[in-house]
C-alpha cells in the first residue's frame, strides 16, 4: 500500500460502525450475561488483531498464540488471586495468606516469583513484558536462523504443548489443571456483580480500539509496507538491505503483546484462568477466527472473532456434540471458497454492488490489503 494516512475513508466508516455496534447497540440489546459473553469473545479479538499483523501482513503463521494469551491471563490472575488470598479470607487454611491451591499442595510460603504480583503496576508491566520478551526470545532463535513457514508453525505448536504440560505439572505454583479460580476483586473493587461486568466490558472495548488504532498505524506506515513486501518477496527485501529477521521478530512480538492483553482481560471478565486456554486447540481456534474474518483485514478479524464465537456458543447450546464439526466445516468452507474471509466477501461482492446502486465508483474495499485482494501476489 502506498497510502501513508492513518486510515482511509472506508476504514474510518468501518471503525465508526464497529464502535456503534459495540458501544451502543449490543449494550442496549443484550442482558448482562450475554454482554459478558461478548466481552469474552472480544478477548480473542485481541489475538486476531495480532495475527493480522503477524500472519496477514508478515506472512508468519503462528499456531501457538494461546501461549501468549495464557501468559497475559496468568499474570493478571496471579495478582487477582493474591488479592483474594488475604489472611482474613484464608484463615481456615494451614498457611493463611497464600493461594488455596498452594496450601493444598503443602507449600508453606509464597514463592519468590509470586511476590511482585502484589503490585498492580508490576502486573500490568508483566502482562506486556513477559509475553513480549518470550516472543522476542523465540523469534530471535527462529528467524535469525531463517526458520519459517511450516517449520515455524510446528515449533509454535510444540511451545504451546510444552507450556500446557508445564502449567499442569506445576500444580502447587500454577493451580494445575484447574487453573486459578475464585478471582474476586481488583484493588478492593468486586469484579463479580453485574455492574462491574458492564464497566469491564466498556473498558475492554476501549482497549480493543486502542489496539485497532495501533494496528492501523502499523499497516499504513512504511513498516507495514515492508512487512507486506517481505511476505510476498522475502529475498528481494533482504537483498534491498533490510533485516528480514528483525521485521519478523517485531511482527511476532506485537502479536504476542496483543494476545497477552486479551488474556489479561479474559481473567478479569471471566474470573478464572486455566491451561485449557493455552494449548494447541485454542491456538488453532484463534487462527480460525482470523481466517474467517479475513487475515488481511483489521476490522474483519474482529467481526470474524465475534461471528465464530457466537456460532460456537449457539451450536454448543443446541447441538453440543456437533459444534466442533460445524466449526471445522466453517473453516474449510472459508479457506476453499473465500480465502480472504468476510472482508474478501465484502470487498469483492458486496461493496461493488452498493457502489453501483448509488452510482459511484470505488476501489476494492480498504478492509483488506489491496495488493492481494484479488488473490494475486503483490509485486
Amino acid at each position: 500500500m502506498n497510502d501513508s494516512r492513518f486510515a482511509t475513508r472506508s476504514e474510518l466508516i468501518g471503525i465508526l460502525v464497529l464502535a456503534v455496534l459495540l458501544v451502543v447497540i449490543l449494550p442496549l440489546c443484550l442482558d448482562v450475561f450475554r454482554l459478558n459473553l461478548v466481552a469474552k469473545y472480544l478477548t480473542y479479538a485481541f489475538v486476531a488483531l495480532g495475527l493480522v499483523i503477524c500472519w496477514g501482513y508478515g506472512g508468519i503463521l503462528s499456531l501457538g498464540q494461546g501461549v501468549f494469551f495464557g501468559l497475559g491471563g496468568y499474570c493478571m490472575a496471579m495478582f487477582l488471586k493474591l488479592e483474594a488470598s488475604s489472611v482474613e479470607n484464608t484463615k481456615i487454611q494451614s498457611t493463611p495468606g497464600i493461594p488455596d491451591f498452594m496450601d493444598w499442595n503443602q507449600i508453606t510460603a509464597l514463592p519468590f516469583f509470586w511476590k511482585p504480583f502484589h503490585s498492580l503496576t508490576f502486573t500490568i508491566a508483566a502482562v506486556i513484558l513477559v509475553p513480549g520478551i518470550f516472543a522476542l526470545i523465540i523469534g530471535a532463535a527462529m528467524f535469525k536462523r531463517r526458520v519459517g513457514g511450516t517449520y515455524f508453525a510446528i515449533i509454535t505448536q510444540a511451545v504451546a504443548a510444552i507450556l500446557t504440560i508445564l502449567i499442569v505439572g506445576q500444580q502447587g505454583y500454577t493451580g494445575g489443571i484447574n487453573g486459578m479460580t475464585d478471582l474476586r476483586t481488583l484493588k478492593g473493587w468486586d469484579i463479580r456483580p453485574d455492574h462491574a461486568k458492564v464497566v469491564l466490558y466498556f473498558f475492554e472495548v476501549g482497549l480493543l480500539f486502542a489496539c485497532i488504532f495501533i494496528a492501523q498505524f502499523v499497516r499504513h506506515s512504511k513498516l507495514g509496507r515492508i512487512l507486506v513486501a517481505m511476505r510476498d518477496q522475502e529475498d528481494r527485501v533482504r537483498f534491498s538491505g533490510y533485516s528480514v529477521a528483525n521485521f519478523k521478530i517485531f511482527a511476532f512480538c506485537i502479536a504476542a503483546i496483543f494476545a497477552a492483553i486479551g488474556g489479561a482481560m479474559f481473567a478479569l471478565n471471566v474470573g478464572f484462568m486455566s491451561p485449557s486456554f493455552v494449548g494447541i486447540v485454542p491456538s488453532i481456534e484463534m487462527v480460525i477466527y482470523t481466517a474467517v474474518g479475513g487475515r488481511l483485514s483489521i476490522l474483519g478479524a474482529v467481526y470474524g472473532t465475534i461471528l465464530v464465537n457466537f456460532a460456537k456458543t449457539s451450536l454448543s447450546e443446541s447441538f453440543p456434540e456437533l459444534w466442533l464439526f460445524g466449526l471445522g466445516g466453517l473453516f474449510i468452507a472459508v479457506v476453499l471458497a473465500f480465502p480472504n474471509g468476510l472482508a474478501g466477501i465484502w470487498g469483492d461482492y458486496v461493496q461493488p454492488r452498493i457502489s453501483k446502486l448509488i452510482g459511484t465508483r470505488k476501489p476494492k474495499s480498504d478492509w483488506t490489503d489491496n495488493s492481494v485482494a484479488d488473490g494475486a501476489p503483490a509485486e
